[in-house]
């Protein structure tokens, strides 16, 4: 059997990495639009992992998915008042509020002393979310790891190109594979395959579509972007992370007077990742590779704006004024980024294998293989990654599921 996976982000480069386990070389393909691998969510996203703070259908799939560089504690920092904890989904997302609602734990509300990199707030309490099921990643290292583990085993990468049309056995129906077409030269190339997976992040909807167009079934995945920044601090270096933290990563999900819910993560290098503030009017561009040329500067600059007032030099002088006074920013950013993450319209991605009768008249998979869709992760793509990739591998395989997904479907 043959497989061709449209999408080289993190999903795709998981799904590649457990096929190349046991698919002979060569037998698996990964079609990729962007000339930049990772340029997207997969590159510029937080890599926050948590264990069981997903809707009740997606904890199987966690629990799957448990890797990290990190182990971590997670915190939360809001006004005294204590707030609603138990969102499902990421209805967190859309209503811009705090990830750490949906945590499922206990809070502590024991005091908590504040990484030495973390500002005092004024009226804000500090409480432990989590100590022992969250852990942190670099979503870039991770997918590079991915990427080059499955080509290293064989795995063919095509990039930058696009699958433009089906190609179809002798009875005009059967899918027998793809054509794809070499962006900048427009050359061509047929592609056997029994199995076509569709992972293309929120552009998911349209790369389906640009192949079943007969289809009347649209694929209910969307984009949100969201802006983010990397940081050094001269009160997180790699002394501090080892000596001071041993190594353990922090995870803060705070309130802020500017509207946004801050999300905070200390990272295995000496590097600070604040993200947070969502774009919901942007529109996604072709290819992840121009979300870049999309950033606003005055978005930026506001996400810059609430990394001092969290993580700047605190001045003695606010602490006698009554009022509030600016801390010194003494950050260095070292990466800008806007990414588009793909949210689904349940809230849950999509984890499934395509019904023929969706494809659209005239078209059916092969009885050796089959379509399938892994898409719509939301915020939670990173740290679901490993397990969609290891699930949808045995769906093409054909074996018993490493994870229960019955709830992910069309």
């Amino acid at each position: 059997m043959s497989t061709v996976i449209l999408g080289g982000g993190i999903i795709g480069s998981s799904i590649a990495y457990y096929l190349s386990e046991s698919q002979q070389a060569g037998d698996v393909h990964i079609i990729e639009p962007s000339s930049r691998l990772f340029s997207g969510a997969s590159g510029y996203a937080a890599g926050f992992l948590a264990k069981d703070w997903f809707a009740p259908s997606l904890a199987p799939l966690g629990e799957l998915s448990e890797l990290g560089y990190m182990k971590g504690t997670a915190l939360s920092l809001a006004p005294s008042v204590e707030s609603k904890m138990g969102l499902h989904g990421d209805d967190w997302l859309s209503a811009g509020a705090s990830r750490a609602k949906t945590a499922v734990g206990s809070r502590e509300s024991a005091t908590v002393d504040l990484p030495e990199w973390l500002t005092r707030q004024k009226g804000m309490a500090l409480e432990r979310i989590s100590d022992d099921d969250t852990a942190q990643v670099d979503p870039l290292k991770l997918s590079t790891f991915l990427m080059g583990s499955a080509i290293s085993r064989g795995v063919q990468l095509h990039q930058p190109a696009k699958a433009v049309s089906l190609a179809r056995g002798r009875d005009g129906e059967t899918i027998t594979g793809v054509t794809i077409s070499t962006l900048g030269t427009n050359k061509e190339t047929a592609i056997t395959c029994t199995n076509l997976i569709v992972c293309a992040c929120p552009w998911t909807p349209q790369a389906f579509h640009d192949l079943f167009t007969s289809s009347q079934r649209d694929i209910p995945v969307s984009s949100l972007a969201g802006y983010s920044l990397v940081l050094c601090s001269p009160r997180y270096t790699l002394e501090h992370e080892q000596k001071l933290h041993g190594g353990r990563s922090h995870a803060i999900f705070a309130e802020s007077p500017a509207g946004i819910s801050p999300e905070v993560f200390s990272r295995q290098g000496g590097e600070i990742y604040i993200a947070g503030l969502n774009s919901p009017r942007t529109k996604l561009p072709a290819r992840a590779e121009d979300s870049l040329d999309l950033m606003k500067r005055k978005d930026l600059d506001k996400l810059q704006a609430i990394s001092v007032q969290l993580m700047g030099k605190f001045t003695d002088s606010a602490v006698e004024s009554s009022e509030e006074i600016p801390n010194v920013n003494d950050l260095e950013v070292i990466r800008e980024g806007l990414c588009f993450r793909p949210v689904s319209k349940w809230g849950t991605p999509i984890i499934s294998r395509v019904e023929d009768s969706l494809l659209g008249k005239g078209v059916k998979s092969h009885r050796e293989g089959g379509v399938f869709v892994a898409s719509g992760h939301g915020p939670w793509g990173i740290s679901l990654s490993l397990g969609t990739g290891k699930v949808i591998a045995d769906m093409v395989r054909g074996i018993r599921l490493a994870a229960d997904v019955s709830e992910l479907g069309l």
